[in-house]
C-alpha cells in the first residue's frame, strides 16, 4: 500500500477558483496529507489518459473524481474508460463510473418507482419513438417535469403544463394530446418560459434522448415544489448537512438553482431529523434497487414536499447526485476532514467501490 490518493481534476470550467481548482479540492487534499496520507491532484486530458493510467496506478492506492461531466474535454467517455481502468487494476474508487451510473443516472428515479420515495407514474424514455408515443397520454393526467440525464444546474429539466387552462380542466386522462396541443413549458435552469405545440415541443427533446447515455426521465409536477427543495449531502452513510432551497417567488418559477434566484438555508441534519431518519432507513432499499451495496463517498439526495392521502406532508425523491458534489459554502464546517477519514478508511478496507450502507 502506497497510502496515497490521487485527486482528478479537469482544466477549466466554471467551479473552478483563481488557483484552477475547485474550491474544496485544496482543503481534501490538505485534510488527506493532515492524516498522514499523500495526496496529489493530477488533471485529465484525453490525450493523456495512458500516462496517467501508468502514473496513478503505480503511485496511488484509490482516486477520489473531483471532475463535473459537463466540464470534461472531448466527452465523458475517455475520462470514465480511465477511472474504469484504474478501479480494474486494483485502486478504491471515489466515485466509480458504474457507481455514478447507478446513482447518478436520472433513471435511477424509474427504478425506485415501486417505493414510497418516488411516485409510481415516474417513467424514462431510452428512444425517440417511445418518447413520442407515450408523453401525449402522460401529459393528459395532469402536468409533468421533463429531465435530462446530462446537465446541471436545472439545464434541460423542463415543467411542461398545457396553455389552455379550461382543457387542462376538462381533458379526460389517458387521451392522447393531439400534436397541436399548445404547452407553456418552463425551464428550470433559469425558470424562463416558452409556449410550443405539443410535436415541435417533443421534437427539440429528441436531442435529450439521443446520444450516449441519453434519455428522459417523465416524473408528476408537485406543486409543492414552490416551498422549496430539500438536499441531504451526505458522506458515506453521515448525513453532513441538510439544504432547504426555496425557488424564486412569482409566476410559474419552480427552479431550486441559485442560478434562477432561489435562496439556500443550510441546516445541521438534527433540524430535519425525520426526513434524515426516513431517508436512512431506505438507504438499503436504494442500494438493493440500484444494483449494489456500496455508496458513494460524496453524494446528495433531492426531496420535495407532497401531501398523504390523509393529508400528511410526505417528501418526494426528485434525484440523487454523486458525480461531483460540491461544499464550498460549508468549508467551515469541517466537511473535508470526514471525507478525507472516509476515504482513507475506503482504501484501508480494500473495498472496490465504497463501505455497505
Amino acid at each position: 500500500m502506497h497510502k496515497a490518493i490521487v485527486v482528478f481534476e479537469v482544466e477549466g470550467g466554471s467551479d473552478k477558483s483563481i488557483d484552477g481548482h475547485r474550491r474544496d479540492t485544496m482543503p481534501i487534499v490538505n485534510a488527506i496529507k493532515a492524516s498522514g496520507w499523500h495526496a496529489e491532484v493530477l488533471f485529465f486530458r484525453p490525450e493523456w489518459a495512458d500516462e496517467l493510467f501508468r502514473y496513478a496506478a503505480a503511485n496511488f492506492d484509490g482516486y477520489l473524481s473531483r471532475v463535473n461531466p459537463g466540464n470534461i474535454p472531448g466527452g465523458e467517455d475517455g475520462y470514465l474508460d480511465l477511472l474504469t481502468r484504474l478501479s480494474d487494476a486494483g485502486l478504491v474508487g471515489m466515485s466509480t463510473p458504474a457507481e455514478m451510473m447507478a446513482y447518478g443516472a436520472k433513471d435511477a428515479l424509474v427504478k425506485l418507482n415501486t417505493t414510497d420515495l418516488v411516485p409510481a407514474d415516474t417513467a424514462a424514455y431510452y428512444d425517440v419513438a417511445a418518447f413520442h408515443r407515450a408523453f401525449p397520454t402522460s401529459l393528459s393526467y395532469g402536468e409533468r417535469v421533463l429531465k435530462q440525464n446530462r446537465g446541471s444546474t436545472g439545464s434541460g429539466i423542463w415543467r411542461v403544463q398545457l396553455l389552455d387552462k379550461e382543457l387542462a380542466a376538462t381533458v379526460e386522462p389517458g387521451t392522447a394530446l393531439p400534436l397541436d396541443t399548445m404547452l407553456k413549458c418552463t425551464e428550470a435552469v433559469d425558470n424562463h418560459t416558452e409556449i410550443r405545440p405539443l410535436g415541435e415541443f417533443m421534437d427539440f427533446c429528441d436531442q435529450y434522448i439521443l446520444g450516449a447515455n441519453g434519455m428522459l426521465v417523465d416524473m408528476r409536477f408537485l406543486p409543492r415544489i414552490v416551498e422549496g427543495e430539500v438536499r441531504i449531502l451526505l458522506v458515506g452513510p453521515h448525513p453532513v448537512f441538510v439544504v432547504h432551497k426555496k425557488p424564486a417567488e412569482g409566476g410559474d418559477n419552480f427552479s431550486a438553482t441559485l442560478f434562477s434566484g432561489a435562496s439556500y438555508t443550510y441546516d445541521r441534519p438534527e433540524a430535519w431529523q425525520e426526513l434524515v431518519d426516513t431517508f436512512a432507513g431506505a438507504r438499503p432499499v436504494i442500494a438493493e434497487k440500484l444494483g449494489g451495496d456500496n455508496i458513494p463517498l460524496i453524494w446528495t439526495a433531492d426531496f420535495m414536499l407532497d401531501t398523504a392521502t390523509d393529508g400528511s406532508d410526505t417528501y418526494v425523491l426528485g434525484e440523487i447526485n454523486c458525480s461531483c458534489v460540491g461544499f464550498t459554502s460549508e468549508l467551515h464546517m469541517g466537511i473535508q476532514e470526514l471525507v478525507a477519514r472516509e476515504a482513507i478508511g475506503r482504501v484501508e478496507a480494500g473495498l472496490p467501490a465504497g463501505i455497505p450502507a
